[in-house]
């Protein structure tokens, strides 16, 4: 009898077609939950990215305003560049970039706008009475922390 087990296990090695396409199944509904969800994660990734460029755009306009006797006269993209180099002001590389630098009139405010790579803008305004207000576009936009632009303001 241990003779025809052993014949038998040998005949009869691998897996069914039933098997088989059961498995491929519950693969195919394991991506399709997953992939979702990991394609809404890089979108908050990018968000994140130009909410970041934002806050650094601002603590070198500050440092820019220090070194030119309280005014923001002159300031450009190009200028802030010079002061902090990891400033992208292309698009380009995967990352988020400095889409545009705007200097008040009398030159004591400005509005600086970071452009992520899914085209999601997030500006800082820096008005001339010190007030700072942080607005994003497209308004509405829901995510984890960090991705997210509600009500056009993050």
């Amino acid at each position: 009898m241990p003779y025809r087990v052993l014949q038998r296990s040998r005949v009869e090695s691998g897996f069914t077609l039933v098997e088989l396409l059961l498995a491929i199944l519950i693969t195919a509904i394991l991506f399709s939950i997953a992939i979702p969800s990991l394609l809404s994660q890089q979108g908050n990734a990018a968000d994140a990215g130009a909410e970041q460029l934002a806050r650094v755009v601002k603590t070198t306009a500050e440092t820019y305003v220090v070194d030119h006797e309280g005014t923001y006269e002159g300031m450009t993209a190009a200028e802030l560049k010079r002061y902090e180099p990891g400033i992208q002001i292309v698009p380009g590389n995967g990352n988020a970039y400095l889409s545009t630098v705007t200097v008040e009139p009398g030159e004591l405010g400005y509005v600086v706008t970071a452009t992520a790579t899914d085209g999601h803008t997030f500006s800082i305004e820096k008005k001339s009475s010190g007030q700072v207000l942080h607005t994003c576009t497209p308004a509405g936009k829901t995510g984890s922390a960090g991705g997210a632009c509600q009500k056009g303001t993050w």
